[in-house]
């Protein structure tokens, strides 16, 4: 029963903060609201006992792509100064989209799709498996991704000093 209320609490707090992610006018607590958002999901992949993918998420998203997420503020400087208008013009249309989408969404997940539930015990090791594969056949891509992001982040402070000129 406890279980059921932290789970419930944690999952309000995760989808609070990414509706006021997307409802924010200010664009820095967007980021603010976008991190919590993140630390929501880390905490929920916590109840379900997958560590690995808690400690994944803030590694990866709460701290790289809030890092990415920084820099774009840094790059949308002129819409923080009132320089260009924050204001979108279709709003509308994307609520209205977004509505549409989410009841078809919520269609084919309710009524086309049957979800079989198989009990399997999890293998001991299952850690392990993983840190070889992502150190063995996997390095390739993981250095990969590595390199554009430092590439993304290198092109992204050589924008925003040219601006400051």
């Amino acid at each position: 029963m406890v279980l059921k209320v932290v789970f419930l609490l944690i999952s309000l707090f995760t989808v609070g903060s990414a509706f006021m992610v997307v409802t924010h006018r200010n664009l820095f607590s967007s980021a603010l609201f976008l991190v919590a958002s993140f630390f929501g999901v880390a905490a929920l992949y916590v109840l379900l006992e997958a560590t690995f993918l808690a400690v994944a998420q803030v590694l990866i998203y709460v701290g790289a792509i809030a890092t990415l997420i920084v820099f774009a503020i840094m790059l949308t400087r002129g819409m923080m100064s009132g320089r260009t208008s924050p204001r979108n013009d279709q709003a509308v249309w994307a609520g209205l989209s977004s509505v549409v989408l989410g009841l078809v969404l919520l269609y084919v997940v309710v009524y086309r799709v049957r979800w079989p539930v198989v009990e399997k015990p999890v293998p001991p090791d299952t850690i392990e498996r993983l840190g070889s594969a992502l150190v063995g056949p996997y390095v390739i891509p993981f250095e990969i991704a590595s390199v554009l992001l430092l590439a993304a982040l290198i092109g992204a402070v050589l924008i925003a000093r040219e601006r400051e000129i």
